[in-house]
């Protein structure tokens, strides 16, 4: 976008985070479960709920210092369900969707909770958004945050396998916040985890992300049919509206043909050796100069641009969330992976280590 272009910022309802500095300090509780908040002063501030081990706010500096939260996040930090209940949470035991809600894993087949259109979404019906999570706080020179654990017992919406989940979020001194998730099962398993953070780099009550340019280092993506489950092989981006290899406005990206219903698809990424982060995505907002690089060992890509956004979910400062009013990048594989043998797998087995890490590094342009 042209600088001449740019829109106005809209200024924030709070532009500084209730925080400054030493240990996460545990706020008082404004429904079920905790509240921690952490960081460093003049770099990333965050706020963790333990209801989902869900991201429910993140103060970033823009270009001249000031800082906005620039995630999505209901006023009312209890709801999880409908429109709000995924906001900023972790979510699992499977992110994304499971067709028809089944799958065979050695020669058994499993059934599991499904949404009201038939499929596994996010792990089902009760899933680990709606959860309240044990917390740790983690506190040293370089990194601060806390550490959320999880146990999903065996049969928990239909998954075999007693499952114990250890989500950290930190935050170090370089604006970089990380994602790190661990697992273990005493039986074969699918796992998939995410946080679906949804990001808007003007402010969470700016409006819009359509003035927002998106970079996806993806040569291809996965098709999908009306009910978002993927149909066929995946895809080049090659002139199509998911070609995001340079950076685009959100808007233009939007506007090309098959894009006029926005972004809710996995795209490939680049391939990755499962050990060291390597970039996915980067997101800037041209009239904020905020800038989110995200990296990740994670095969796939989910971008969703909101589009089913209707106002019916009031924000923290009280606007309502409309279409596009946030970008949810969520790293991950594959949707659907367990019924496509193809794709990488998702099989946790006994005596291994589920191990997923994901970077979001902050920065400022002029």
């Amino acid at each position: 976008m042209n600088p001449s272009t740019r829109r106005p910022s809209t200024p924030p309802v709070s532009t500084a985070p209730p925080f400054t500095g030493g240990p996460p300090l545990r706020l008082p509780a404004t429904g079920p479960g905790e509240r921690w908040i952490f960081g460093f002063p003049g770099g990333l501030t965050a706020e963790v709920h333990t209801l989902g081990a869900r991201l429910h706010a993140l103060w970033a500096p823009d270009r001249h210092g000031t800082p906005a939260d620039v995630v999505l996040a209901p006023r009312d930090p209890a709801r999880t369900a409908d429109a709000a209940r995924y906001f900023g949470s972790t979510v699992g035991r499977y992110a994304n969707r499971i067709a028809r809600g089944r799958f065979s894993l050695d020669g058994e087949t499993y059934r599991l909770t499904t949404q009201d259109d038939g499929h596994s979404l996010h792990g089902g019906t009760d899933g680990f958004d709606t959860r309240l999570w044990e917390a740790e706080s983690v506190h040293t020179p370089a990194l601060t945050g806390v550490l959320l654990h999880l146990r999903s017992p065996d049969g928990d919406q239909g998954f075999p396998g007693d499952l114990h989940v250890t989500v950290s979020v930190l935050i170090g001194r370089d604006d970089e916040l990380t994602f790190s998730y661990s697992a273990f099962t005493d039986a074969p398993t699918p796992v998939n985890l995410t946080n679906h953070a949804y990001f808007n780099l003007e402010g969470e009550a700016a409006g819009d992300v359509l003035g927002h340019e998106l970079t996806v280092d993806a040569d291809r993506y996965t098709p999908v049919d009306a009910d978002l489950i993927p149909i066929g092989d995946h895809r080049p981006v090659t002139g199509a509206a998911f070609d995001l290899r340079r950076p685009l406005g959100i808007a233009e990206a939007l506007a090309r043909p098959g894009g006029g219903g926005g972004y809710d698809h996995n795209f490939v990424l680049h391939a990755r050796d499962g050990e060291t982060p390597r970039r996915a995505a980067v997101l800037y907002a041209p009239a904020t100069g905020r800038r989110l690089e995200v990296l990740t060992t994670e095969p796939g890509l989910q971008v969703y641009t909101g589009g089913q956004f209707d106002g019916s979910v009031l924000g923290k400062s009280g606007t309502p969330y409309r279409a596009s009013a946030g970008v949810a990048l969520e790293t991950q594989h594959f949707p659907d992976s367990p019924n496509r043998p193809d794709d990488p797998s998702t099989v946790l087995r006994p005596g291994d280590e589920y191990r997923s890490r994901t970077v979001l590094r902050f920065g400022t342009r002029d």
